[in-house]
């Protein structure tokens, strides 16, 4: 019978749509499993092949669990604000909404044809106001809360103001900016603004002045995510270093917390790794270093305060603040100088260069509170702001980084740590011991070093004993048109959150989405975008007069806002009242299973779990973490082609040619080669884009041949395959089966449109099981303990392979499974049925039809997952191998009831023993039950 695919896909994927046959109930007894894809971004450029790898494997696993009788939730939706948007406003003038739209559209198409099992009532987009009046609301409760270390959670502001009533600072424990002490007469006595002033050091969304890395062509602050190599990843324009107001997150407050979830979730561990590494705690002391001629003091952060004996100088970040004041009139010009080219590096540019060292002499000393030596103090790009205080102690005898620096500016080298010689001379315990160059820790393990210098430090008063975190407050401004606007107005220079009941803050029309003349951002544009504080509204922006009618934010929220929370707001997407209900947060709880790219290691996945830590600090939800169980699927590779262009001219030398010249390799369309083959079609080649119109060719036998090579699948390298393409041609079941098939889950794997035919074939062999030529014909009659066989073998072997994500070794089962049902002739409904539940998590479309040809008036979506039957499995017969002295001799079929005595016995007593043995008596005979029998003569 023909299995017309292309007509069975578009009849299930109606009914589905049709039926709503994937729409979650959020009333059941049932069990509930939480399977979600990480939010996906619309791009122009729509799905290729490799994207739908992670999904795929989700929708396996949400409908596995459907089989299993599970209420199973498996939403999707959109992080519809973005950058890409924005520039392609900027170059068109096309509202970033139309594009946004345009580009879901062709998404859901494409992943509608794919048949997913996504509940698509519950979609979500960012960008609608609908949805981001909660990221509002959210950052809202955020700037009205403080965080409480004694009670190691975040509490609404007014418990932070009753504090500051009844005792002022004393007693406070908090997590803030700076260091601030005062009575409660003094707050009593305080402005309102002061108040307000005092608050905003401890908010957990404030603003304050931040080095962002700030691109002027762009006219935003970018995240350290999207600058590559000190220039935009979006347009490769430059990017600086650069101070400005802008609003963050403390999420440093939850260090300690991000790192200690770790420990309750299952994920992969690089991932973990990377999380452990981004928050990077460490423990060691704080300690001040007197500069000489000067009030100030460098503060440093150090691990090792035992070496404290061989700091030979300082080296402060080149923003700190210290730089300007202790900088002399001599050294001035080179410092400035070297501050105006560190800010052309990000921080991760400057993390990454560790073998180039460079800097600055400040002109300035400081004094070592132990030796009382005097210190250069100079400025580096290899210290940075954020990290510890942003000064260093140099220890260059012990530091790679310092060692390297010191060479460079021929500066002393103190060695303090023992060697191992030092170790052996003066019999220490540990080479971790301290040298004896200093006579206060002479002799001593680095534990006790440690402790000892740490409680000197104390007692002179100098510093303390403190733990500390790589992890900075996450900067939550850009200055971007396309974007969720903040909630803030702007009344005396301060900042005030507008009253919930205005919430959505919509996004306004704009002119043009360039930043203002003036220099802000796109929303200084609008026409309309004013607070009107009397009557409690968004005004006309001509009207602010700073006394009822004041400015709003004009800085938008980033990218990740969005995707912090929206795991939670699928529980509820239609709430009007609420972002979720907390029924509902406590019944979905947790997200069971995620499945994403591991990119997201730092960025999206620290912040989501920041965000659902502080919403149950605040009591909106039950659960700790967002997600429990976390895979990292692989990338589909692409196969790249490469021509040679000889350098100067616009000729073009085939492959096996091009070391005869000197060449550029360039990449070219994949669709440009003739067929499965590497040879290029010239002709096309040459009306694939204006500058290769008058291209020129140097052949060989008569071809030109193209260079290929495997690397990541992307639109920039012309090497995508266009899912809808395979679709056409094959199937979504067989696009499914294939990219399962491909190998792990979570290993990156080439792709090869040819490999495809071989799933193809095994579709048509499973329609072909059902029918007897063109006549669908399945018997009633009861299958064979052969047949069974086979059914339970592949039950057992699927189910594992489920519960394992191990999904490739899943299809190769269902090719042998259906290749020995084929070979017996099964037609039997009572295996043939089992069957298509079995391979309908795979390939749902063909099953559907199947099981709708089986005279079934359900989905097959629905239907219990078959239970292993292990008696089915058990051999009623044993062929063992006998072996004698080493050798296989021949093979005897045995019941399998019998027992090892009985075995042995038989095999002796049988004719073809006889003249292997000639008469003698076997020395040792060892049966191994079920398997073998070996004989020593």
């Amino acid at each position: 019978m023909f299995y017309d695919h292309q007509q069975i896909e578009k009849k299930w994927q109606k009914y589905w749509e049709d039926n709503q046959t994937y729409k979650t109930s959020n009333n059941t007894d049932k069990p509930k499993f939480y399977v979600l894809d990480m939010f996906p971004y619309p791009s122009g450029a729509g799905l290729h092949v490799g994207h739908p790898l992670g999904y795929i494997a989700s929708d396996i696993y949400a409908r596995y669990k459907r089989h299993q009788g599970f209420n199973v939730l498996h939403p999707v939706g959109y992080d519809s604000f973005g950058l890409p948007a924005e520039q392609y406003a900027i170059q068109t003038g096309q509202h970033p909404a139309v594009t946004t739209e345009e580009n879901i559209n062709r998404y859901e198409e494409q992943l509608k044809k794919i048949g997913f099992s996504f509940d698509w009532s519950r979609e979500v987009r960012t960008s609608d106001a609908s949805y981001y009046k909660w990221t509002q609301w959210i950052f809202i409760e955020l700037y009205h809360s403080w965080y409480n270390k004694n009670t190691d959670k975040a509490e609404s502001i007014n418990t932070l103001i009753q504090h500051f009533e009844e005792k002022g600072t004393e007693g406070l424990n908090a997590n803030q900016n700076d260091e601030l002490n005062f009575t409660a007469e003094e707050w009593k006595d305080s402005s309102d603004l002061d108040k307000e002033d005092i608050l905003l050091n401890y908010r957990l969304a404030y603003r304050a002045e931040t080095t962002v890395n700030w691109c002027p062509a762009l006219g935003t602050v970018l995240a350290n995510d999207e600058v590559k190599d000190g220039k935009s990843e979006r347009g490769g324009f430059p990017v600086f270093q650069k101070k400005m107001m802008q609003w963050s997150m403390r999420i440093s407050a939850y260090s300690e917390r991000l790192l200690q979830g770790l420990n309750t979730l299952d994920w992969p561990q690089p991932l973990k790794d990377a999380q452990e590494y981004w928050i990077g705690k460490s423990q060691g002391a704080q300690v001040q270093f007197q500069v000489e001629g000067h009030d100030e003091v460098v503060e440093v952060f150090t691990t090792r305060p035992d070496t404290i004996f061989g700091a030979t100088f300082m080296v402060l970040a080149p923003e700190n603040p210290l730089v300007d004041t202790i900088t002399t009139d001599a050294q001035k010009a080179e410092v400035d100088a070297y501050i105006e080219e560190t800010s052309k590096k990000t921080e991760r540019d400057r993390m990454a260069d560790v073998k180039n060292v460079s800097g600055a002499f400040t002109g300035s000393y400081a004094v070592n509170p132990f030796s009382g030596e005097k210190m250069p103090v100079y400025i580096s790009d290899y210290v940075l702001m954020g990290y510890g205080t942003g000064a260093v102690m140099a220890v260059p005898a012990h530091d790679e980084r310092d060692h390297r620096f010191a060479k460079k500016f021929n500066l002393d080298i103190k060695k303090v740590v023992a060697t191992e010689e030092d170790v052996q001379e003066k019999s220490f315990d540990s080479k971790d011991s301290v040298c004896v160059n200093s006579d206060f820790l002479d002799g001593l393990n680095y534990n006790d070093a440690k402790s000892k210098i740490i409680a000197e430090i104390e007692n002179k008063g100098i510093g303390h004993g403190t733990t500390n975190y790589r992890q900075r407050d996450a900067i939550f401004s850009r200055q971007r048109y396309w974007g969720e606007p903040v909630p803030i107005y702007y009344k005396d220079g301060m900042p005030y959150t507008l009253p919930v009941s205005a919430l959505p803050l919509e996004l306004p029309e704009v002119e043009k989405y360039l930043p203002t003349e003036d220099g802000d951002p796109p929303l200084g544009n609008a026409k309309v975008f004013a607070w009107d504080e009397a009557n409690q509204k968004v005004v006309a922006t001509d009207l602010i007069d700073d006394k009822t009618v004041f400015p709003l934010e004009l800085s938008t929220m980033p990218g990740w806002a969005g995707s912090s929370w929206y795991f939670l707001r699928y529980m509820d997407p239609n709430d009007q009242e609420v972002f979720v209900k907390k029924e509902l947060a406590d019944y979905w709880g947790q997200v069971d299973l995620y499945i994403g790219g591991s990119e997201h290691a730092t960025g999206h996945l620290l912040y989501s779990r920041f965000w659902n830590m502080f919403l149950k600090d605040r009591e909106y939800i039950t659960h700790d973490e967002p997600f429990q169980k976390l895979i990292n699927q692989g990338m589909i590779l692409g196969m790249s082609a490469f021509v040679y262009r000889i350098d100067g001219t616009n000729q073009y030398v085939s492959k096996n040619l091009a070391e005869n010249y000197k060449t550029q390799k360039i990449h070219v369309d994949v669709s440009l080669l003739k067929g499965a083959s590497d040879e290029l079609d010239t002709e096309a080649f040459k009306s694939w884009r204006p500058d290769y119109a008058d291209a020129e060719f140097i052949l060989e036998d008569g071809k030109y041949i193209t260079d290929r090579e495997v690397e990541k699948m992307s639109k920039s390298k012309y090497n995508v395959v266009n899912p809808d393409d395979i679709c056409e041609e094959y199937g979504a079941d067989g696009l499914r089966l294939y990219e399962m098939f491909l190998g792990p889950l979570e290993q990156s794997k080439p792709w090869n449109t040819q490999g495809l035919s071989g799933v193809y074939g095994f579709l048509k062999k499973f329609w072909n099981l059902y029918f007897n030529g063109d006549v669908f014909e399945v018997s009633d009659e009861e299958p064979t303990k052969a047949e069974y066989k086979v059914l339970h073998t592949l039950i057992k072997k699927v189910v594992y392979d489920i519960e394992n994500f191990s999904f490739n070794t899943s299809v190769s089962s269902f090719m042998i499974a259906v290749n020995e049902l084929q070979k017996i002739k099964c037609n039997k409904r009572n295996i043939l049925e089992p069957l298509a539940v079995i391979i309908s998590p795979y390939a749902p479309h063909i099953c559907e039809e199947l099981w709708s040809l089986l005279g079934n008036k359900e989905s097959v979506e629905f239907e219990k997952f078959p239970a292993l039957n292990e008696d089915y499995l058990v051999e009623d017969e044993i062929e063992y191998p006998v072996s004698v002295n080493g050798k296989m001799k021949f093979k005897i079929s045995l019941s399998a009831q019998l027992s090892a005595k009985e075995v042995e016995d038989l095999v002796i007593s049988d004719e073809k023993m006889k003249p292997i043995l000639e008469g003698k008596t076997p020395k040792k005979i060892i049966v191994v039950h079920h398997r073998i029998v070996n004989i020593v003569i």
